[in-house]
C-alpha cells in the first residue's frame, strides 16, 4: 500500500509517503503564504525518494483544516485532483488530529486564528477530547501533556493512516475552516 500524507493548512507545509507501513519519506516546509508554489514539488519529489510515480499511489490523505483560508486549500486540492483523475483513494484527516499525532497524552493542538483566538483540538494518543473549534488562546478544559502549534508539531504517520476517513466522492470535499473568511465577515456587517 502506497500512501501519501499532505496538509498545507500550517506554516508548515506537511508531506509524507507511507509504503507497506514504512515511512519513506517525510518533509517539513516552513512557509510564509506560499504552499501553492512547493506543494506539487514536494509530492513529485516524495516519488521520486520511493522511485514510484504519483499514479502508482493507492491514496492520499488530506489534512482538510481548520487553517489558513487559502493554505488549507492547496493539499485538499491536489488530493482532489489526484482522487478524482485516477484511481486513487482519497481519505481526509483533522489538521489539528495531524498536528497532535506525534504527542503522548493529552494533547493541546492550536493553529493562530488572530486576535486572541486559536483553532484548537485536543486529543489522547489519537483521540479526541472535545469538539475542534475557534477558542480563545487560553482556553484549556483539559490538563495537558503537551502543546503544539503550526511551527513546533511532529506527526506520527503511522497514526494519522488509520485515522484518516475514506472519502467516496472527492468532487464533494469541503475544507473544515471553522468560521467564515474575513471578506465573508465583513459583508456581513456591511
Amino acid at each position: 500500500m502506497k500512501s501519501l500524507i499532505l496538509d498545507s493548512a500550517t506554516k508548515n507545509l506537511y508531506c509524507a509517503l507511507v509504503i507497506d507501513n514504512e515511512v519513506v519519506f517525510e518533509e517539513y516546509i516552513s512557509g510564509t503564504n506560499d504552499h501553492a508554489k512547493r506543494v506539487v514539488d514536494v509530492v513529485d519529489k516524495a516519488c521520486k525518494k520511493a522511485n514510484i510515480k504519483v499514479l502508482d499511489l493507492n491514496e492520499v490523505i488530506c489534512g482538510i483544516g481548520p487553517g489558513s483560508y487559502t493554505g488549507v486549500r492547496m493539499a485538499v486540492t491536489v488530493c482532489k485532483m489526484l482522487a478524482s483523475l485516477s484511481t486513487i483513494k482519497m481519505k481526509t484527516v483533522s489538521t489539528l488530529l495531524l498536528m497532535s499525532s506525534g504527542s503522548e497524552g493529552v494533547c493541546k493542538a492550536s493553529i493562530d486564528a488572530r486576535r486572541g483566538n486559536s483553532f484548537t483540538g485536543f486529543y489522547k494518543n489519537g483521540e479526541k477530547l472535545a469538539d475542534e473549534g475557534l477558542y480563545p488562546n487560553d482556553y484549556e478544559p483539559f490538563n495537558c501533556d503537551s502543546y503544539v502549534n503550526e511551527a513546533n508539531f511532529k506527526v506520527n504517520p503511522i497514526l494519522v493512516l488509520n485515522k484518516a476517513i475514506e472519502v467516496e466522492n472527492p468532487f464533494i470535499v469541503v475544507p473544515n475552516y471553522l468560521r467564515d473568511t474575513e471578506a465573508e465577515r465583513n459583508l456581513k456587517h456591511d
